[in-house]
């Protein structure tokens, strides 16, 4: 049976219907433009800046306190550091100009004033000048000799200064840490036990935030550690060219009998 005329015509109804149709379905996501993934990085919601603004006081004091002690730290390094490359020239100072003079005056006024060199050779003079009185019945070399160690320990005290610092600053900036991580997550279990949700998203930001008080414990405490080492090695070694120095010294009041002003 032959389709009558009104079913052709709405047969050729739909079929340009869903041709026009597809067409502009084509034509649409040609032109429109692709959705593409972002590509920039979200700001990290967790950090030090997150846990200085939403810190209470005993948080932002801890932090306070560690940025001090790393201050402080970092000073007596580089000043100790400063003040031993100092005296290392002292010491070439010494060896090259000191022995040379005529006499321990003329070697003592050669070298820089200040240096622990020129003051132990004063000290051996200044002995002798008051070899006198009391401790005229002290056998002069003896006398000499208790002198001259008594400017080494003093050098040596001065040497020490600061490097209490260091050890302190090793010894307590962990348990600072510590202290700030305790408080910290204590906090957090405050806040998600009143808001009353324990999803890793309201659990890992306040956990986390404490735990890097630990990370700058640590941070402050192992270069204050390994910088006192440091600096005991480095004293240890201008130390005994110091003491070297007194011995020689003595030992050249001795062999002439009486000291040589």
């Amino acid at each position: 049976m032959l389709p009558t005329h009104a079913q052709l015509r709405r047969f050729a109804t739909s079929f340009l219907f869903w041709t026009l149709l597809a067409v502009c379905g084509g034509v649409a996501a040609q032109t429109l433009p692709a959705i593409k993934a972002p590509t920039g990085v979200s700001a990290n919601p967790y950090g030090l800046s997150a846990l200085w603004a939403e810190g209470d006081v005993v948080a932002r004091g801890t932090l306070a306190v560690l940025l001090i002690m790393s201050l402080a730290s970092w000073y007596v390094l580089v000043t100790k550091l400063i003040a031993q490359s100092r005296m290392g020239g002292q010491a070439a100072a010494a060896q090259s100009k000191f022995w040379g003079a005529d006499t321990v005056r003329a070697g003592a006024e050669k070298l820089q004033k200040g240096s622990p060199y020129r003051y132990i050779a004063e000290s051996a003079l200044e002995a002798t000048r008051k070899h006198g009185g009391l401790i005229g019945h002290v056998d002069l070399n003896i006398w000499v000799a208790q002198s001259i160690e008594r400017a080494v320990a003093t050098v040596h005290s001065r040497t020490q200064e600061g490097l209490a610092v260091l050890a302190t600053v090793g010894s307590t900036a962990p348990f600072v840490g510590l202290f700030g991580t305790v408080w910290g997550i204590y906090n957090a279990l405050v806040r998600i036990g009143a808001s009353g949700q324990a999803s890793i998203d309201k659990v890992a930001g306040p956990v986390g935030e404490a735990l890097i008080m630990t990370a700058m414990g640590l941070a402050v405490a192992v270069p204050a550690v390994l910088g006192y080492n440091w600096l005991v090695r480095r004293n240890k070694v201008a130390m005994d060219t110091v003491r070297a120095f007194g011995s020689d010294l003595h030992t050249v009041l001795l062999a002439s009998g009486t000291p040589r002003g």
